[in-house]
């Protein structure tokens, strides 16, 4: 019988090291379901502090661009969906937009990342539903409009996903996603490298408490398709104009199609 110093303990190098082969795993597609779910649901505590921390606010100015891409302004009072939502960032701007009388629904699978969003907007405007981006609640062309902030990347089967929000869109519906992408210029792109690699995981692990989701993060944006790659898997998952801008020399990107 091993005795209880052959176990690796829970901050042991060895626990730790497993952890950061886990989410390199995870990153790459092995395991991401599962990994993605867990580890979502341990940082929501302190999920809506680091993003805005680490972005250095840059993030706000992100999401707002991109709920101007999703044209919501044609069915003000349409039933939306906000994709991976989190803490409810996304559907909480939507609901206070001026002009805006609708409904969002907003879906994620790790629901303590729901329960941690709850109070952003009244209830019957923006509901939290606790659900699987591959296998969503609603019918199919119910839906007015879904918009996907930073949360795409974390899909299991992207492409089954981008079908599936297509399934329930009506048609005409847009569609937006908005996600990091790795910046084009060479001087840029060594600057985002320093920070994503090193110093994102460092501030990311002392603030949240844990080891390995943000080294996952730069992982998953490395294996993410670029913005061209992300244009095309839209077509064929039948979205239509389909168009895509850079955001912050690169650093994000914006992709609009239509149902």
């Amino acid at each position: 019988m091993p005795s209880t110093t052959d176990v690796p303990g829970p901050s042991s190098p060895e626990a730790v090291g497993q952890e950061l082969a886990r989410a390199a795993q995870a990153a790459q597609g092995e395991g991401k379901r599962d990994y993605v779910q867990q580890m979502f649901s341990d940082i929501a505590p302190r999920y809506d502090l680091l993003n805005h921390v680490l972005s250095l606010n840059i993030d706000k100015r992100w999401r707002a661009r991109a709920l101007e891409a999703l044209a919501w302004r044609s069915t003000p009072n349409g039933r939306y969906l906000d994709l991976c939502a989190g803490t409810l960032d996304v559907g909480a701007l939507l609901v206070r937009q001026s002009g805006f009388t609708g409904f969002v629904a907003g879906a994620d699978f790790a629901v303590p990342m729901l329960q941690h969003g709850t109070g952003k907007a009244p209830r019957q405007r923006l509901a939290p539903v606790g659900a699987d981006a591959l296998q969503l609640p609603f019918a199919p062309a119910s839906l007015d409009g879904a918009i996907v902030a930073f949360g795409i990347r974390n899909v299991a089967d992207l492409d089954a996903g981008l079908r599936e929000v297509h399934r329930v869109l009506k048609p005409g519906a847009r569609f937006v996603i908005l996600e990091f992408s790795t910046p084009p210029s060479t001087l840029v792109r060594a600057g985002y490298h320093f920070y994503f690699h090193r110093v994102l995981p460092f501030v990311g692990r002392l603030v949240s408490g844990h080891r390995s989701a943000y080294t996952y993060l730069p992982m998953s944006v490395a294996q993410f398709p670029t913005e061209e790659a992300l244009a095309q898997r839209m077509r064929a998952a039948g979205f239509e104009t389909v168009t895509w801008q850079r955001l912050t020399f690169g650093i994000a990107a914006i992709h609009t199609g239509v149902a």
